[in-house]
C-alpha cells in the first residue's frame, strides 16, 4: 500500500498529510463504513500538533459530505479515542496524530466500532477508494443528506473512569511519589488527573503543550529529562508517555530507564502469579530480547512473537487466546481494558505491582539480564525492497551462522532501516553490526 503504513496514515503536515489528502480519506473511510452503519456516528479526536487543526476540520468536511454525523472531542490520547468511539456506539473512530515524531509530522489512525485498529485488508480497500475519484464524487451527498458535527468536551471523564477501574480497588497511591512527562502531548490532562484522584503525590513536567513542543526533548523519546526530575524529586517511580500517550518509559527510583522486556517480562509473571495471565501466554514483537522468552519460560508461560506494531500484537493475542502483550518501545496492551497500547492504564499496573511486591522499582523491574544485542537506525533515501539487495542474503547467512539473531526491516512511519544482532559476544556483535552498517549504507544511499 502507498497511503498506509504500519500504524495509520502518516508523514509531513502539509506535504503528504495535507487538507486535500485528509479530507479524501476521511470521505473514503465514511463510504466504506455506511454499509455496516448503525449510529452514523463517527468520533474524531487529536493530540496536541497544531496541524491537528487543519487535518480534523478536513476530516470533518470529508466525512460529512458522504453524511457522516461527527462527534469531536479535541485532545485526547490515542487509546481514549479507541474506547470512547466505542463506549459511544460509534461506527468507527479517527486518531490524529503521528505518535513519537516531531511536531512537523501528523497522521490519521482508524479503529472500528469495536475499538480495534482496522487490519490490512480494510485499509487496502479504503485506499482502493480513496484513489477512486469518480466513487468519491459519487458518494457526496446534498440537502438534508449531509452530515453534522458536534463538539463534545466532557467525555473525558467516561475514559478516566475506564481507566481507574483497572487499577486494584484494595491498593492506593497515598505515599508513592510519581513523577509524569507528558511529552506536551496528548495525555497532560488525563495522565495526572488520573494518578491524583488514586492518591498520588504527582510531579508533572512538559505538560504545556504549544502546538510545537510535542515530544520536543521530552517523553518517552527522551527519557534522560524524566530521569533527571526523578532523582531531583526523590521520586520512587518515573513515568514517561509519548505524544499520543499509547506508550510508556519507565525510570526506577534511581533514575535509572526501565528496559522494555524487563517491564513486560515483570508485569507478564504478575499477572501469571495472580492467575490473571490467560491460558499462560504472552505475546511481543520480533525485537524483543530473547532473555525474555526464556525468563517466562521458566514460569511456565509461553511466548509468541509477532511482527512489529501494537496492532499486530493484538492481533496475534486474540489469535492465541491471551490477554497481555507488548513492544519493548513501550507499547503495552492489557486487552481485558484496552484494544491498543495505553500509556497511562500501563502505569497503573506497573504500580499496581510494585505496591503488591513490596519492592523498590530498581529491584522489580529487574528481573533477569538480557543477551547482548546492537541496534542501530539508519536513516534511507529509497526503502529498496529487502529481497531485491543484492548479497544480504549471504551477510544475513553469515552472521546465522555465527549463531547471532539478526533481524533487518524498514521501518513503518520513517525513513530508516532498523537493524538488529542479537547474540553472546559483544565484540563480534559490535563488528557485525559495523559491517550491516556499511552495507545498507551502500545499498541504500548510493
Amino acid at each position: 500500500m502507498e497511503l498506509f503504513g504500519t500504524d495509520g496514515v502518516r508523514g509531513k503536515a502539509g506535504v503528504k498529510v495535507t487538507a486535500t489528502a485528509a479530507m479524501k480519506l476521511a470521505m473514503a473511510t465514511g463510504i466504506y463504513f455506511k454499509p455496516f452503519s448503525k449510529t452514523n456516528k463517527i468520533l474524531v479526536g487529536k493530540d496536541t500538533r497544531r496541524s491537528g487543526y487543519m487535518i480534523e476540520n478536513a476530516i470533518v468536511s470529508g466525512l460529512t459530505a458522504v453524511g457522516y454525523d461527527v462527534i469531536q472531542i479535541g485532545p485526547m490520547p490515542t487509546p481514549a479515542i479507541a474506547f470512547i468511539g466505542s463506549n459511544m456506539r460509534c461506527d468507527a473512530s479517527i486518531m490524529i496524530s503521528a505518535s513519537h515524531n516531531p511536531y512537523s509530522d501528523n497522521g490519521i489512525k482508524f479503529f472500528n466500532a469495536e475499538g480495534n485498529k482496522l487490519d490490512h485488508e480494510i485499509e487496502s480497500k479504503i485506499e482502493a477508494i480513496y484513489k477512486d475519484e469518480k466513487l468519491l464524487e459519487s458518494a457526496q451527498v446534498s440537502g438534508k443528506k449531509i452530515g453534522r458535527s458536534k463538539r463534545i468536551d466532557d467525555v473525558i471523564g467516561r475514559y478516566i473512569v475506564h481507566i481507574k477501574n483497572s487499577f486494584p480497588a484494595e491498593l492506593s497511591l497515598a505515599g508513592l511519589r510519581v513523577v509524569v512527562d507528558c511529552a506536551n502531548g496528548a495525555g497532560y490532562i488525563v495522565g495526572p488527573t488520573i494518578l491524583e484522584e488514586l492518591g498520588a503525590d504527582v510531579i508533572v513536567i512538559n505538560d504545556e503543550p504549544n502546538g510545537f513542543n510535542i515530544n520536543e526533548t521530552c517523553g518517552a523519546m527522551h527519557p534522560e529529562v524524566l530521569a533527571k526530575a526523578v532523582r531531583d524529586s526523590r521520586a520512587d517511580l518515573g513515568v514517561a508517555l509519548d505524544g499520543d500517550a499509547d506508550r510508556i518509559v519507565v525510570v526506577d527510583e534511581k533514575g535509572d530507564v526501565v528496559n522494555g522486556d524487563k517491564l513486560m517480562g515483570a508485569l507478564a509473571q504478575f499477572l501469571n502469579e495472580n492467575t490473571l495471565l490467560e491460558n499462560k501466554k504472552f505475546v511481543t514483537t520480533v525485537m524483543s530480547n530473547k532473555a525474555l522468552d526464556d525468563y517466562l519460560k521458566s514460569y511456565g508461560v509461553e511466548t509468541h512473537r509477532s511482527s512489529v506494531g501494537d496492532k499486530n500484537v493484538v492481533e496475534l493475542m486474540r489469535k492465541v487466546g491471551s490477554n497481555f502483550g507488548g513492544e519493548e518501545s513501550g507499547h503495552i496492551i492489557f486487552s481485558n481494558y484496552a484494544k491498543t497500547g495505553d500509556g497511562i492504564l500501563s502505569a497503573l499496573q506497573a504500580l499496581a505491582y510494585l505496591l503488591k511486591s513490596g519492592k523498590k522499582a530498581s529491584d522489580a523491574f529487574n528481573p533477569f539480564e538480557l543477551y547482548p544485542q546492537e541496534k542501530v537506525n539508519l536513516k534511507v533515501e529509497k526503502k529498496i525492497p529487502l529481497e531485491d539487495i543484492e548479497g544480504l542474503t549471504q551477510l544475513q547467512e553469515e552472521i546465522e551462522n555465527l549463531g547471532i539473531r539478526q533481524l533487518f526491516r524498514y521501518s513503518g512511519t520513517e525513513n530508516k532501516i532498523r537493524l538488529l544482532l542479537e547474540g553472546s559476544n559483544k565484540e563480534v556483535l559490535k563488528e557485525w553490526m559495523e559491517k550491516s552498517v556499511a552495507f545498507f549504507k551502500q545499498a541504500l544511499n548510493r
